[in-house]
């Protein structure tokens, strides 16, 4: 009970300043929110707030375990096919339940159906969770590799573009960073931790990281292969962001609709993690029954924390950004920075993420600088999607100087500042980001250049989160790596001044 009371109050202090934002903005004339808006919205936060705290609780005491032990597990077995056949599989199945992927499905319509979307994308997390494992196995380095694939994925762009379906584009970089949620994450990032402790070099930190990278990339490669040999345009209908006035009756319906998406995603890593004890794992009942009673934290953090979002937050962020689209682009572009700032501080997974950098780096990398680097890279990144919409231009012009910025600099950063810092994207671009960001997003972009432009210049803002970490976290690896040279230089000249007054005194 102790621990958990600590984890909802740490909650509690990162969701209370977005939470306070919108109760400041309820004040002023400019936006202007019914009584059941603001109820919606109250318990909407409540839930949040809970949820996350059960969900960090629950990660803590059975989803990084679990990820853990399959991952040294399976890497015992000494059979590299069953690893990768595993693994396969156990990408495809979480992503495909991901709670995440399932609501940017059901937005899309048209030549691309929200099943084709779903086992594309899972497919891609599958083939690039292999990719992962062979890097470990094989002591890959994390920057070569996704060079190579980032060049590959730039050159669809561009044949896109060439062919007219730069329409696919937003889409396809939104489902890289949908891919990595609050399930996900936990899961594969501890199972790249016992992999890599058994198979990898254990003298590098960085074989502990870059899963969730290279799983990121998997699913925008496969939507621009299917965008390319598919026919037809892509369309899109903004859903309907009403609130109810039964607000007990619209949280009781998205509750059971959450509980059962939920139930089938943990089930079938739950199933999973069963059938790999049996097999060759033979945990003790006293560790089962840790994870059990994590598991249920899990399950019941995040059917909390997705009805919050689901009912409280979206529709509230759809009209923050109509009533914002409406003012002067200044306006937007500042709030949304702010807004960006706010929201990471309450994605569940990036406390996760966090915690396990410090644990890896031991203490090299803190929390503190982590979540800095976070903050401002997810600013940066809002302000820069809401600029789009302002002036109505491709994402292309964002994601490639990004990314080759983001590579370029993997070249003076010390290795594991990369490997986290790609993790960090993946980890970044959580449910808040499309459960409140995305909404606000599309709100902003109805006002600003009409409902038909949504899927051009809204989508694509979870392809920017998911881009802007990558720089900021290897800027401060960067900052790292000159402020040592720096002390060991003056070090150094205080040796040699030291040696030459000697000299002096001995003459």
């Amino acid at each position: 009970m102790k621990e958990l009371l600590s984890k909802i109050k740490e909650a509690l202090i990162s969701a209370l300043p977005i939470t306070l934002i919108v109760y400041v903005l309820a004040l002023t004339p400019w936006f202007r929110f019914s009584r059941a808006e603001l109820i919606t919205f109250s318990v909407g936060a409540v839930l949040l707030i809970l949820g996350i705290g059960f969900f960090n609780l629950g990660a803590d005491l059975a989803m990084t375990p679990m990820g853990t032990h399959v991952g040294s597990g399976l890497s015992k077995q000494k059979r590299l096919g069953l690893l990768l056949g595993v693994c396969f599989a156990l990408g495809v199945l979480i992503t495909v339940a991901e709670p995440d992927l399932q609501v940017l499905a059901k937005q899309v319509q048209g030549v691309i159906n929200g099943t084709a979307l779903i086992v594309t994308v899972g497919v891609g997390v599958g083939i690039f969770l292999v990719v992962a494992i062979l890097k470990i196995v094989f002591r890959k380095t994390l920057s070569e590799l996704l060079s190579i694939f980032y060049m590959l994925l730039f050159c669809l762009a561009l044949i896109l573009t060439v062919m007219g379906k730069q329409a696919f584009l937003p889409m396809a970089f939104d489902s890289g960073g949908v891919t990595t949620g609050p399930i996900t994450v936990p899961f594969i990032m501890a199972l790249g931790v016992g992999i890599s402790y058994v198979l990898g070099d254990r003298r590098s930190k960085d074989n502990s990281f870059g899963l969730v990278a290279l799983c990121s990339i998997g699913p925008i490669l496969a939507v621009m292969a299917l965008g390319m040999f598919s026919r037809g345009e892509l369309t899109y209908t903004v859903p309907d962001y009403t609130v109810s006035s039964d607000i007990l009756g619209a949280y009781l319906h998205t509750a059971l609709h959450t509980v059962k998406e939920v139930s089938i995603a943990l089930g079938l890593i739950v199933a999973f993690f069963l059938i790999c004890h049996f097999a060759f794992l033979h945990m003790s009942k006293r560790q089962l029954k840790r994870i059990a009673l994590g598991v249920i934290f899990t399950y019941i953090g995040l059917v909390m924390f997705l009805t919050g979002v689901n009912v409280g937050f979206m529709p509230i962020g759809y009209k923050l950004g109509t009533a914002l689209g409406s003012l002067h682009p200044a306006f937007l572009i500042g709030f949304g920075v702010l807004m960006g700032v706010l929201v990471v501080l309450a994605e569940p997974a990036i406390h996760v993420l966090n915690a396990q950098v410090e644990d890896v780096t031991g203490g090299m990398i803190t929390k503190r600088s982590m979540i800095l680097g976070l903050c401002i890279g997810v600013g940066a990144a809002i302000g820069l999607a809401m600029l789009r919409i302002v002036f109505d231009f491709s994402i292309i012009y964002y994601v490639i100087p990004g990314y080759f910025i983001s590579l370029l600099l993997s070249l003076f950063v010390p290795k594991v500042y990369t490997a986290i810092a790609f993790d960090s994207g993946g980890v970044a671009s959580g449910p808040m980001t499309s459960g409140f960001i995305l909404p606000f997003a599309v709100g902003a972009c109805v006002a600003v250049q009409g409902a038909d432009a949504v899927l051009r210049d809204a989508f694509g803002v979870v392809a920017v989160v998911a881009m802007t970490p990558l720089i900021t976290i290897q800027l401060l690896g960067f900052r790292a790596v000159v402020s040592r040279k720096v002390r060991e230089k003056i070090a150094m000249q205080k040796i040699l001044d030291a040696d030459d007054q000697q000299i002096i005194t001995f003459m």
